[in-house]
């Protein structure tokens, strides 16, 4: 069980590479939801590097709490480290920079992959083609996610996007049937990236005649919707590594048609201010 601490961030003094940084940030990682993959991952790191016998500990909230935190210690120059991923809005908006990780605690960088349903080219060709084509890179994705943290309606931010970049769409939908009402359904983890990527793919079908509906649910319900027909698609498999389990409980029951986003990356973050801790090594040693 991932213990539950409650950090004083308030009390915090501004960074000084003087002093060790676990004193300075009362051993805590800023961490998300307790079942978040990444957080079961940073266990693994604590122990791996050594950290939990010195008494480091990570703290379990939500990520819009998590990027709260970040906000408030980056605007006073205080010391913070977070559990990170990418693509997300807070690389684009915050200096902040990855640990390196020797000993490849969260893996390499990851994809993430779109998953459908069986039988769903025979029934839906043209969304099959839509979801089969859909590609994007981080920075695409990343302006998406700025625009529903500063608080646009992810449907109206995700419309912006697609009339902004007609060419990239034009591949997806080139020589596609429209259809007319029919219904499709759309299961996603309510990540920031995973808002950002299923409202887009969402409006792109319903541009082309789909009813879509989308419904955000916890991974495991996720893969579950996908492989009992409950749901048509979702664009939100992070592989190899943080839906890997899920990926093997289910696999026979669902189609991937692969990469929709390379380069996707999990691990522990600080601000770049924080120059001489470049390792979660640094974490026990500076």
């Amino acid at each position: 069980m991932i213990p539950l601490i409650t950090a004083c961030s308030s009390e915090t003094q501004p960074y000084t590479s003087k002093e060790k940084i676990g004193p300075q940030i009362n051993y805590t990682i800023t961490g998300i939801d307790a079942g978040a993959g990444i957080m079961s991952s940073t266990q693994t790191a604590l122990k791996e590097y050594g950290l939990s016998a010195k008494n480091w500990q990570l703290q379990t909230s939500s990520t819009a709490a998590m990027t709260s935190t970040l906000d408030k210690a980056i605007k006073e120059k205080r010391p913070i480290v977070i559990t990170g991923w990418q693509p997300h809005w807070m690389f684009t908006k915050y200096p902040i920079k990855f640990l390196k990780d020797p000993k490849n605690v969260y893996g390499k960088a990851e994809n993430i992959h779109t998953i459908v349903r069986k039988g769903l080219k025979k029934d839906e060709p043209s969304a099959y083609t839509i979801l089969d084509r859909f590609h994007w890179k981080p920075a695409q994705m990343s302006e998406v996610m700025l625009k529903v943290n500063a608080g646009m309606d992810p449907q109206k931010a995700a419309k912006q996007w697609i009339k902004a970049n007609p060419k990239l769409v034009a591949e997806w939908t080139k020589g596609v049937k429209k259809v007319h009402g029919k219904s499709f359904k759309m299961t996603y983890v309510a990540w920031d990236s995973e808002i950002a990527s299923t409202n887009v793919v969402a409006q792109v079908l319903r541009d082309q005649g789909y009813k879509v509906t989308i419904q955000a649910m916890e991974q495991q319900p996720m893969w579950a919707s996908i492989a009992t027909n409950a749901a048509d698609a979702q664009v939100s498999a992070w592989l190899p590594k943080t839906a890997g389990l899920y990926y093997k409980d289910y696999k026979g029951r669902f189609d991937d048609l692969g990469i929709n986003l390379k380069g996707a990356k999990v691990g522990l973050a600080v601000p770049k201010y924080m120059k001489n801790i470049n390792s979660i090594e640094d974490l026990k040693n500076k």
